[in-house]
């Protein structure tokens, strides 16, 4: 396992639909293992494959509903059901030091598949359901600022970063 950089607002290959995994192959595994370690490493709560320079349908959610933060690969992931609207501020590894204020669904379900191939559905409420979004929108080459109702100024994101507990991506 190793990290991977992490490319930034700019790089074309941000902005590149991903294309469908088809091969569960110690290729995917391996990146799979190589994103998690990218992601811990940079201390967020998701990431995309487009983000390593991977245009597949990969990303890792971390789950912070439960009693330990669980990381949750999704392959080929889509949203099949949503409700409730929340509206918050977001960041991104992509865009360092730039948050926006964002509206998600407040609920989803997201149904994918695993690194063997094997389908599963997963809810998602609050920071979850906002991070399921976030990161399958990566995958079709959307950059949260391309959604924000508006850009923070840096004192803004200040005080919603060190008040309000705001995570990135």
């Amino acid at each position: 396992m190793g990290t991977r950089n992490i490319l930034k607002r700019g790089d074309p290959q941000l902005l590149k639909k991903s294309r469908e995994v088809t091969n569960f192959n110690q290729r995917l595994h391996t990146l799979l293992d190589d994103m998690r370690e990218t992601l811990i490493s940079a201390n967020g709560l998701g990431l995309a494959a487009p983000q390593v320079g991977v245009l597949r349908n990969a990303a890792l959610v971390v789950d912070t509903t439960g009693d330990e933060d669980e990381i949750i690969e999704l392959i080929n992931p889509a949203i099949i059901e949503n409700d409730g609207i929340q509206e918050g501020p977001e960041g991104c590894l992509s865009i360092p030091g730039v948050w926006g204020i964002v509206k998600r669904p407040l609920h989803v379900i997201v149904r994918a598949q695993d690194r063997f191939g094997n389908s599963f559905e997963r809810e998602g409420s609050g920071l979850t359901a906002r991070a399921f979004c976030h990161e399958i929108d990566h995958l079709h080459g959307v950059l949260f600022d391309k959604v924000a109702e508006r850009i923070l100024s840096p004192e803004e994101a200040d005080e919603y970063t060190s008040d309000r507990g705001a995570e990135n991506d």
